[in-house]
């Protein structure tokens, strides 16, 4: 008997996902018009994660159960090792697909030619609300995203929604001929990484307007609050990904705004840390090594900085944009797993 070979192998990376891993993996079940494997990926799991994913009882799943938490990108490299597929989607655990994603998808990238292939999302928030990420007639406009246009996507502080929200569908082939996997390193921006390097690599990428993806607020999403450390690790991702890829010269103007922009954002949680302290000179010091970071305040500086020296007993706690990523929301091109 020849063994199973689905066009999509789903890889889901769980961490304590007991409460919405079934319904992340029966969406990727239920795709029409696609034959489909799910590998869903524990990353050691303090709940029932593994326990649950094990009753569930369909021969498309498949559970790997790590012994040590690796990460995100540690657990999806598992995944990508064990897929069959010819094609790659990564699901989050929290989120969900509409049953024509893939089919539309992949459609889409052989028409064009294309060994990646992405499509528009829709974001649900806590209480229930959706809303489309982007304009379908914007991305009618743009059928096809270049290095170029993704890099520019993720500058910090630009935007609320960029490119590095959506959720690619690889050729698998591509990835093992560009030796190309997650960088376990990272604990946020590892998908971006991953794309971006794909384009680098020479990856046509075909952009699908339809919204197929489903993306799920959660409170404790890794993405919910951006970190100096964070910043520091992504930038030194992307240094090693300036070190292996030559960009053109519009791709290397997008990523000088990058990198600016990790710079301002960096100096500006600095200067957060140091107005949580309730340090004057650090606020100042901050402050001046790079004035544009204070404009991201949702305050004027100087009434901090007024409140600061004052040190009243009865100021309220001050609370700061930065506590959340100073993108709005979720911060980009992150995984929740």
């Amino acid at each position: 008997m020849s063994e199973f070979v689905p066009d999509v192998t789903f890889v889901v990376a769980a961490y304590n996902a007991a409460d919405t891993i079934v319904r992340a993996v029966e969406s990727a079940l239920r795709q029409e018009g696609v034959a489909v494997e799910v590998v869903v990926v524990d990353d050691r799991s303090s709940d029932g994660t593994v326990g649950i994913v094990s009753t569930i009882g369909d021969p498309r799943v498949r559970l790997f159960a790590l012994e040590h938490n690796r990460g995100p990108g540690g657990a999806r490299n598992v995944g990508l090792a064990a897929a069959r597929g010819k094609w790659i989607a990564v699901l989050d655990s929290d989120d969900t697909v509409r049953p024509d994603r893939l089919a539309r998808m992949i459609e889409r990238a052989e028409k064009s030619g294309a060994q990646v292939v992405v499509d528009n999302l829709d974001v649900v928030s806590l209480d229930g609300r959706s809303v489309r990420m982007f304009s379908e007639a914007e991305l009618v406009r743009q059928p096809l995203l270049t290095l170029a246009a993704f890099i520019g996507s993720n500058v910090i502080f630009r935007s609320q929604h960029n490119f590095g929200y959506m959720k690619p569908v690889f050729e698998r082939r591509f990835l093992e001929e560009h030796d190309l996997r997650f960088d376990e390193a990272l604990r946020i921006g590892e998908d971006y990484i991953l794309l971006a390097s794909a384009l680098a690599s020479g990856g046509r990428c075909a952009i699908e307007p339809s919204a197929g993806y489903i993306y799920h607020i959660r409170e404790g999403s890794i993405s919910r609050v951006l970190k100096l450390d964070h910043i520091d690790a992504m930038m030194s991702a992307d240094e090693a990904f300036l070190r292996r890829y030559p960009l053109d010269v519009l791709s290397e103007r997008m990523q000088r705004k990058r990198t600016r922009g990790f710079h301002q954002a960096r100096s500006f949680l600095l200067l957060v840390e140091q107005l949580k302290k309730r340090s004057l000179a650090g606020a100042l010091k901050a402050a001046l090594a790079d004035p544009l970071a204070l404009r991201h305040l949702h305050m004027p500086i100087a009434v901090r900085l007024r409140r600061l020296a004052a040190r009243s007993a009865e100021t309220a706690p001050m609370t700061v944009a930065a506590e959340r990523s100073p993108l709005g929301g979720e911060s980009p091109h992150t995984s929740k797993g």
